[in-house]
Parts: C-alpha cells; sequence; structure tokens
C-alpha cells in the first residue's frame, strides 16, 4: 500500500466530486473524500481546504444540492446530491479530461 499521496490533477476536482455522487448518491463531504480515497487506492487525498469550497461552488452552479441530516455517528453533517446539471456537467468534464488525457499520451508516446 503506498504512503506517498499524488496531488490531484488541476481541473480535475468537479469530476472526481461529480463521479463519486453519480456513483453512490447522496454523501456528506467526508464520505466523498473517503470514497475517492479508497477508489483511487490510497492514491488521491481531497483535503478539506479544496473540498468544501468546491461543492459550495458547485452548489452555486447547480450541479448539487445539498441538506443537513445526521451522519451515523450522530454527527451534523450537510448532505450532497448530485442534480441534472451536474450530470450534464459529469459528461462535459469526463469530455475534457479525457481530450486532455489524449493529448498528454500523445506527447508521451511522441518522446
Amino acid at each position: 500500500m503506498p504512503t506517498d499521496r499524488d496531488e490531484i490533477p488541476p481541473g480535475t476536482l468537479y469530476l472526481l466530486i461529480l463521479k463519486t455522487l453519480a456513483r453512490n448518491g447522496e454523501l456528506h463531504g467526508f464520505e466523498i473524500a473517503n470514497s475517492i480515497q479508497q477508489t483511487t487506492e490510497d492514491v488521491l487525498q481531497v483535503e478539506e481546504g479544496s473540498l468544501y469550497p468546491a461543492l459550495q461552488r458547485m452548489l452555486i452552479k447547480g450541479w448539487v444540492i445539498a441538506r443537513w441530516g445526521t451522519t451515523a455517528g450522530n454527527r451534523r453533517a450537510r448532505y450532497y446530491q448530485l442534480t441534472s446539471a451536474g450530470r450534464k456537467q459529469l459528461v462535459v468534464e469526463i469530455s475534457q479530461f479525457e481530450r486532455v488525457m489524449g493529448a498528454i499520451t500523445r506527447v508521451i508516446e511522441a518522446t
């Protein structure tokens, strides 16, 4: 199990959050961060200082909705859920990511 974590590539945080919510449904912030960490086998870790501002921007954009609830540990938490606009944005984010990765792959293969 790797002990070093890589930084989340710029421009991919929305993609990671949107995909996590699409796959898992309604989650609170810690669950989103934990799911990303587990899915990437501890390679990527989303810090609170990045996650919550991103979620707030996503609320403003209408990509997610939120409600207050109680966690299994009886703590108050904000639960986030993908909207139809968020599902559309996920398609855009995946397309942009694939385009960029294709360009990077071409550069790597050309050397």
